[in-house]
């Protein structure tokens, strides 16, 4: 897996600051840049993060470029609807090795149970070929692809979209593949805006956890985690 953050909004804490004091305040732009301390900007952003007030957040975009995925993943990510998003073709893009297909770990440490998985991946690999060659189109070859097959998609959100996707794909609950992604973009996104994201990720690490009878028991973990992060 291969998650870099391509571009994003730039200075991204202060953009959103200045957007948040604006709201209420009879100055110009250029004098809320002039006033907006380092120290008042945290204290802005915490307060507007604590109140509920996320629509400035939506000044601050962040576009990732995600690779070595599989189309299991991929599925879970565009449910997120507030989201753009580019990904790899299987129309136009013939898939031609092995590697093309994303091997869990719980998979990959049953030695038999890998071997057929192998197996029938390269078998559906084979005939895709087959098809491919016999003059079947890309797009209708595709079909014999299982979800493991790897994908690259590039992705922008809004940082207030970011917040809620963290929220749900960082926690335990979230399937492996996507939680591994999320937390890589959250590390970026903390990179680069270290306010807005500073309590980012799943649920339980500012509040109770909302998954009920599904709670995973490993709060004190969790929160340190992401404390660390």
């Amino acid at each position: 897996m291969n998650v870099r953050l391509l571009n994003y909004t730039p200075d991204p804490d202060r953009s959103v600051a200045i957007a948040a004091r604006l709201c209420y305040s009879k100055h110009s732009i250029d004098e809320l840049k002039k006033e907006l301390t380092d120290e008042k900007i945290e204290k802005l952003i915490l307060s507007i993060l604590r109140s509920g007030h996320h629509s400035v957040l939506e000044h601050a975009t962040f576009t990732y470029g995600i690779e070595g995925v599989s189309r299991v993943t991929t599925h879970q990510l565009v449910r997120h609807r507030l989201a753009s998003f580019s990904q790899q073709s299987q129309r136009y893009t013939k898939f031609d090795r092995q590697s093309d297909f994303i091997l869990p770990d719980t998979i990959k440490k049953n030695v038999s149970l890998k071997d057929k998985f192998l197996k029938l991946s390269s078998a559906a690999l084979e005939l895709y070929h087959e098809m491919v060659e016999n003059g079947v189109p890309l797009e209708d070859a595709r079909y014999i692809l299982p979800s493991a097959v790897n994908t690259r998609i590039i992705v922008t959100m809004n940082a207030r979209e970011l917040l809620h996707f963290f929220r749900l794909r960082t926690c335990l609950r979230a399937q492996w593949e996507i939680r591994e992604m999320a937390i890589e973009m959250l590390k970026l996104a903390k990179s680069v805006a270290p306010i807005i994201f500073k309590k980012a990720g799943p649920a339980c690490i500012s509040g109770p956890c909302p998954e009920g009878d599904f709670y995973c028991g490993k709060l004190k973990e969790v929160r340190a985690f992401y404390r660390e992060l």
